[in-house]
């Protein structure tokens, strides 16, 4: 149960004040609260948190960022509760919440493309070994504070009725028929609104219209294929991410990524 400190200069915008994993966690009360952010995660057990008068359970993968001087205790809520936890400091500690929001306590799962208890594994593992880059330690303070901030926005979308209901499908409509001769107006038909206003809520809530998501996705595709299936031709690709007509790919590739699909194969040989 390993626990280091000061991992870099105070000086760089954002560093490791403390950290340590496989902490077989004790209670903890503090009335004033901390001084820092303060990132706690289960790694094996459960816990309870109690802030604000509300109990917050903390089961496996589960991690808590409880903001500076907010008064807080924790305990085990099984015979064994085994933590993972990271404080931080820096020149720019003052405008984390700025990162990840003004909330007093951020709830997160550690799931996803993104692990927190992997990062701060790697993180101390680096460390134990003398690797720890400064700045580039700091980078990474960023990146995963950073991901919380965008599993927090990402689990809001998800909570929305308006999302679940109209964009969800959509996307999964996307996905799963972007090959096929796919447009607004069907998409739209399969969630029974106008086109108009499914556009309205991409922008609501994925900041782009229906049509740019639609396209953008295709992009992706065409991308991949362009890098990884050399022996596919040009208007072939264009076929297979729903573009019947080749000029008409060729044109939409270039002006998303600013270069023809022939380029950009070229760039990635």
């Amino acid at each position: 149960m390993p626990i280091y400190f000061d991992l870099s200069s105070r000086e760089l915008p954002l560093t490791i004040d403390s950290i340590g994993n496989r902490w077989s966690q004790e209670s903890v009360r503090r009335p004033k609260g901390f001084p820092h952010y303060h990132w706690l995660l289960t790694e094996r057990g459960m816990g309870e948190v109690i802030i604000d008068g509300k109990r917050l359970h903390l089961p496996k993968g589960a991690g808590l960022l409880i903001a500076p001087f907010v008064p807080h205790s924790y305990h085990g809520s099984q015979p064994e509760w085994s933590t993972a936890f990271v404080t931080f400091s820096g020149k720019l500690e003052s405008d984390i919440d700025k990162i990840v929001g003004h909330e007093r306590c951020i709830a997160v799962s550690d799931s996803g493309g993104f692990s927190f208890q992997g990062w701060i594994d790697n993180t101390i593992s680096l460390h134990e070994a003398g690797q720890i880059d400064p700045v580039q330690l700091s980078v990474d303070c960023y990146t995963f504070l950073m991901n919380i901030n965008c599993f927090q926005d990402y689990r809001e979308f998800l909570a929305q009725p308006l999302y679940q209901r109209y964009i969800a499908p959509a996307i999964k409509e996307i996905e799963t028929r972007y090959q096929e001769d796919i447009t607004v107006q069907k998409l739209a038909d399969t969630v029974y609104v106008s086109p108009q206003y499914l556009s309205r809520l991409f922008k609501r809530f994925l900041g782009c219209s229906t049509y740019l998501y639609l396209t953008n996705y295709r992009m992706i595709k065409a991308k991949e294929l362009l890098a990884n299936r050399p022996e596919l031709a040009i208007n072939q690709i264009g076929f297979r991410v729903g573009y019947h007509d080749t000029s008409h790919f060729i044109a939409t590739f270039k002006a998303s990524t600013g270069y023809t699909p022939l380029e950009f194969r070229q760039l990635h040989r």
